[in-house]
């Protein structure tokens, strides 16, 4: 498929009892427990589930091979009886094998391709050069935890069988109440991974989201200043920050808020800026609909996104 931005926004179509989904692995390894336990939740859903034929193997880190996981990838997307494709986890790997893939039959037949962290990649890929609405939220590899909040499921249903969701939360917002465009973004590691490439974001006019785990204080900055100095931050429509969990100090004490680090990279511009959005490696992980145009509304500390469909 020749790689050229498509402008125009298709949401693939909703889901329904008896509909057939796929379950692959084209990041890290995954538990054959958490792949039968992730069966069975979508079959309470009323869902046909297929598995990919190497969604259970190992190749280091890896769901296996390169080669394997192109192989499940590629199935998943040209397979038109499949109509939503969860992926199993994160970890890494998209990034080896994401320009081996042809979307060629994806944009003639949608689906949605759920998940996050490392499905980012995945998400940016299809947004930009398919033009179709992907799914960030939650993963097999924690479907039916306790851990994990009931609106990171509910939400995920909801956008997959309703179509049309909102939901609101406890946050902070800055120069504005609201924000409207198009919901773009991820993992702030994938995103500052692709920057250079042909999948680098394209944040023209758009919200940018943007989460990560486990990084230096000092990362976040380095990485948020690199978007800005390659002119992803001018003309955003807004900034939605997520889940900034396990961040670490380097060798010497950063002593700053995250929420200072970020306000201070973009005080040179004029959008609005939410935080506390609970979406990325958090218990509380809710749906959010990447490539289809959302708006943010703050009233107070109540801030709402919602999502046309």
């Amino acid at each position: 498929m020749k790689l050229m931005s498509i402008p125009d926004v298709i949401i693939p179509g909703l889901l329904s009892p008896g509909d057939t989904v796929s379950v692959i692995s084209p990041s890290y390894s995954i538990e054959e427990k958490k792949i039968a336990d992730a069966v069975s939740f979508l079959e309470q859903w009323g869902l046909k589930v297929k598995t990919g034929k190497n969604v259970l193997k190992t190749s280091g880190p890896f769901a296996g091979t390169d080669e394997e996981r192109i192989y499940d990838l590629q199935e998943a997307a040209d397979d038109s009886m499949v109509k939503a494709v969860f992926c199993s986890r994160g970890g890494y790997g998209l990034l080896r094998i994401i320009d081996k893939i042809d979307f060629s039959r994806l944009r003639r037949s949608p689906k949605w391709f759920i998940g996050y962290s490392d499905i980012t990649v995945l998400h940016l890929w299809i947004n930009k050069f398919c033009g179709i609405a992907t799914l960030h939220g939650e993963m097999p590899l924690h479907f039916g935890s306790a851990e994990k909040s009931a609106e990171s499921f509910s939400t995920l249903r909801r956008a997959l069988f309703e179509g049309s969701i909102s939901w609101q939360w406890e946050g902070r917002s800055y120069r504005g109440a609201s924000a409207e465009g198009i919901l773009t973004g991820g993992n702030l590691s994938l995103l500052y991974s692709l920057m250079g490439t042909p999948g680098e974001p394209d944040t023209n006019g758009k919200i940018l989201f943007i989460e990560d785990d486990g990084e230096h204080y000092h990362g976040i900055d380095r990485m948020l200043n690199s978007l800005r100095l390659a002119g992803k931050l001018e003309n955003l429509a807004g900034l939605l920050v997520g889940g900034m969990t396990g961040l670490q100090e380097g060798r010497m004490k950063w002593g700053r808020t995250i929420e200072d680090t970020i306000l201070d990279i973009v005080k040179e511009y004029g959008f609005p800026v939410f935080f506390d959005c609970p979406a990325g490696h958090t218990n509380d992980n809710r749906a959010l609909i990447t490539g289809c145009k959302t708006r943010i509304e703050a009233a107070g500390s109540e801030i709402k996104i919602s999502f046309p469909g």
